[in-house]
């Protein structure tokens, strides 16, 4: 049995994360955690979260431009993984990341409505834009493991 992939939605304030198991195709949320400010940082408590889960690769979306170009984000995005893959020890890729935030929005369910029907609680846009940063770790994997299955047909 192959090991596990672990899906990277990298973000400016959180991350999150995915997990796949590529013989089975099953692919689920797993958490967001905050970004720290130093990526060896951020790979000791994604070593945790991930600790006896069979994780053997990392994929980690690169927010290419809508050209397709790789602009600031994306040259922020190289710098992160150069830095965390050394201090996690797993291989790390990097895939397009391109459209899965707004796959993942059109997966979330609606966002909830405040007190008294009003506008969300702060609270609750967290946990919403939380959620999408999970939901578009999975379907990066999604993608990644699709394109696994293509290149072998």
């Amino acid at each position: 049995m192959s090991g596990r992939l672990l899906g990277v939605d990298l973000g400016d304030r959180r991350i999150g994360l995915a997990i796949a198991e590529p013989d089975s195709g099953h692919v689920r949320p797993l958490k967001t955690i905050r970004r720290a400010a130093d990526p060896t940082a951020d790979a000791a408590a994604i070593r945790r979260l991930i600790e006896g889960t069979r994780v053997t690769e990392i994929v980690c979306g690169l927010p290419l431009e809508a050209s397709g170009r790789e602009g600031t984000q994306a040259r922020l995005t190289r710098s992160w993984v150069e830095a965390f893959q050394p201090a996690i020890g797993l291989p790390v890729s990097l895939r397009d990341e391109r459209l899965t935030s707004h796959v993942a929005e059109s997966r979330a369910p609606r966002p909830p409505r405040g007190r008294s029907g009003g506008p969300p609680t702060r609270a609750q846009r967290e946990g919403r834009r939380a959620l999408i940063d999970r939901l578009s770790a999975a379907v990066l994997l999604e993608d990644e493991l699709a394109a696994r299955r293509a290149s072998q047909s």
